[in-house]
């Protein structure tokens, strides 16, 4: 009888509970089944956090089994070791990958385009114009353009599109004038062009005709969107902002020098070099050693106050600055962001201390203006100016200097370069503070 109730029990207890979850997986089953399709957009500058953001959303992509990866393009570009490093990952992922120009992808955008396996078109999108340029916005030097030319050309070949129309993107002496990029101008392909030249599969009006030119209307539709913290990592890693938070870093490091305790400026001097590293880490690029590196060269530097030499000191602004190129990753960005920073530094220096230190009440604290002058009290030395004129004899030979009687005292003298033997009869011709100098009295 109690077998029989324990075994009522369990059926009562168990079977709806099994029935549920397998109802439940039923209900999901469908649309587990149905092909994923990952929207990533790409908009405004790419740099490192741009970087970041399209790496975690490709590797969720394939946790996810994906069918199709869709970058959408609106950007005037970037930087140049960004892009590859998204080109790379592009590359290195098993699947498929599409680029939807929308509205345009210039620059750095164009080589992320070309190094998908398809791209479509927004009838108004553009693609091209994608002649490497410095910090200043001048061109690049001719290693750099050349190097950034066969990465182009490299991306097209390796997507069977004719390279041809991706050199004319970075090279100006490419003559395509059929396409308006005679001798002299850069390539940017329309929509239509784009489809003539082949490097446009299609040009669809939006998202949903895009799914459907890519046989995909039951696809479950997943946009990847960017975190906060990767957010503020893209705005941190931008090229302008860096030497800006470097600057400001330099600055407030600099006038906390001059400036008794820890105040304003060295608190604004390391939260924008926390800034920097922090942009950096969450970009994926600074990582233990770059932090290690920075906080010993603070340590040394506060050290130099206790130990004299400047060898700590030496070695802790070293190692700062080894950790800002660790955690940059980009040499010459690196080194143009270190040399206008240090500029702008010394500017602005000059100016607190020459122009605001006279007027504002804050920069007068933080400059000395007072001089020990005699009308302040300040006196190093007794002047003897008073002996001026005044005749004596030599106690012992001044040779030059040595010891005289001058109105009954006794004092320490020194000629102009001549001997005068002892006993000789001498003037004091001047005084410098307390040092007396006589000439031989020829009476």
């Amino acid at each position: 009888m109690l077998k029989s109730r324990k075994k009522t029990t369990f059926i009562l207890f168990f079977v709806p509970i099994f029935f549920l979850l397998f109802s439940s997986h039923e209900a999901r089953n469908p649309q587990a089944a149905k092909p994923t399709v990952y929207f990533i957009s790409i908009e405004e500058t790419v740099e490192k956090g741009l970087a970041a953001f399209i790496d975690r959303s490709i590797t969720e992509a394939e946790k996810q089994g994906a069918e199709k990866i869709v970058l959408e393009l609106n950007t005037p570009g970037g930087a140049v070791d960004a892009a590859i490093t998204i080109a790379k990952r592009l590359n290195e992922t098993n699947i498929e990958t599409i680029a939807y120009v929308n509205k345009q992808a210039i620059s750095a955008g164009a080589y992320i385009a070309l190094n998908t396996d398809q791209i479509y078109f927004h009838p108004s999108g553009t693609m091209g114009s994608a002649a490497i340029i410095d910090l200043e916005g001048n061109a690049a030097d001719k290693k750099a353009a050349s190097f950034w030319k066969a990465e182009m050309i490299n991306a097209a070949e390796s997507h069977q599109l004719n390279p041809i129309y991706a050199e004319a993107m970075v090279d100006e002496d490419v003559d395509l004038p059929q396409y308006g990029a005679g001798k002299g101008e850069l390539l940017t392909l329309t929509a239509k062009q784009a489809l003539e030249v082949g490097y446009a599969k299609a040009i669809v009006s939006d998202r949903h005709d895009l799914i459907q030119k890519l046989g995909l209307a039951n696809a479950a539709i997943v946009e990847s969107t960017i975190s906060f913290a990767e957010k503020v990592a893209r705005f941190l890693t931008h090229p302008v902002v860096i030497p800006i938070l470097l600057s400001i870093g330099s600055i407030g490091l600099v006038l906390e020098l001059y400036t008794p305790g820890f105040g304003i400026p060295g608190l604004m001097g390391l939260t924008s070099l926390l800034l920097f590293f922090y942009g950096h880490h969450v970009a994926g690029f600074a990582g233990l050693e770059a932090i290690i590196l920075f906080v010993a060269g603070i340590l040394l530097i506060i050290a130099e106050f206790f130990i004299p030499g400047g060898i700590a000191g030496l070695i802790g602004t070293i190692s700062i600055i080894i950790s800002l190129y660790v955690a940059s990753g980009n040499v010459m960005q690196m080194t143009v962001s270190l040399i206008v920073a240090l500029f702008v530094t010394i500017f602005v220096v000059i100016i607190m201390t020459k122009v605001l230190g006279k007027r504002m009440k804050f920069f007068r604290k933080i400059i000395l203006n007072d001089a020990t002058t005699t009308e302040k009290g300040y006196v190093s030395n007794r002047s003897r100016s008073e002996l001026i004129g005044k005749k004596g004899v030599a106690l012992t030979a001044l040779r030059p200097s040595g010891t005289a009687m001058i109105d009954d005292e006794r004092v320490d003298v020194v000629t102009e370069g001549e001997y005068i033997a002892k006993g000789q009869k001498i003037k004091v011709v001047k005084t410098e503070g307390m040092r007396i100098v006589v000439r031989e009295l020829n009476e």
